[in-house]
């Protein structure tokens, strides 16, 4: 006969079920902190914030138009939160570029849900410090994407890679972690539309998709 459970065995399982559960929720919660935590970063770093990239215009962004004769690889990493019910991938994964030359890349999104969802791209480069040397001419990451249910659309990236980037580094890794934006996320303006991209784009609600011949 097994002996009964003690009064301390079955708080120890509850102080463990009760931290599992805090842990899940602070997870959760993280994720829709996120974008205001992106924001603080960038204004504690001096790196510009998506709210802060329209001021700036293509010439601001390049170093120098001089191409060099080294190679660097680019890579394309993806993510997309629980909570957003996306498809979000790269068509292209690994791309092998020339600094100082322009490229354009096009990544596929798809709303798997049966409403209108809004979403904002967090870019972020690896190693750190060919950051500055990582330069977007158009993305759509400098807007928030709105795809109705069922909707795919084409999201465009043209970049530059400084030729001032140091030569220790010969390989990035250009990653996007695709967020939901709720209605107060939308309409409060800490995420502002680049005003620029914002009228290259044909879509009222400015979602961007790749014209042929870029």
């Amino acid at each position: 006969m097994k002996p009964a459970p003690s009064a301390s065995t079955d708080a120890g399982k509850r102080k463990t079920t009760l931290l599992l559960a805090g842990l899940a929720m602070g997870m959760f919660a993280f994720g829709f902190a996120m974008v205001p935590l992106y924001n603080l970063l960038c204004q504690a770093t001096g790196v510009q914030s998506i709210s802060l990239r329209s001021d700036a215009g293509p010439a601001g962004r390049i170093a120098t138009g001089v191409e060099s004769r080294r190679e660097v690889v680019v890579k394309f990493d993806t993510s997309v939160h629980p909570n957003l019910p996306w498809e979000f991938e790269a068509v292209e994964h690994r791309l092998m570029v020339t600094p100082g030359k322009m490229y354009s890349v096009v990544f596929k999104a798809k709303n798997r849900s049966s409403s209108e969802v809004v979403g904002q791209a967090i870019p972020s480069i690896v190693p750190w410090q060919a950051t500055p040397y990582f330069n977007k001419l158009e993305c759509f990451c400098f807007n928030r994407q709105i795809l109705e249910g069922g909707e795919s659309a084409d999201m465009p990236l043209r970049f530059i890679v400084s030729p001032d980037l140091p030569e220790g580094i010969n390989s990035l890794t250009l990653a996007y972690s695709f967020l939901k934006l709720d209605a107060s996320d939308a309409n409060t303006g800490s995420i502002q539309l680049s005003s620029a991209t914002a009228a290259k784009s044909d879509s009222p609600k400015g979602k961007l998709h790749v014209s042929k011949g870029t």
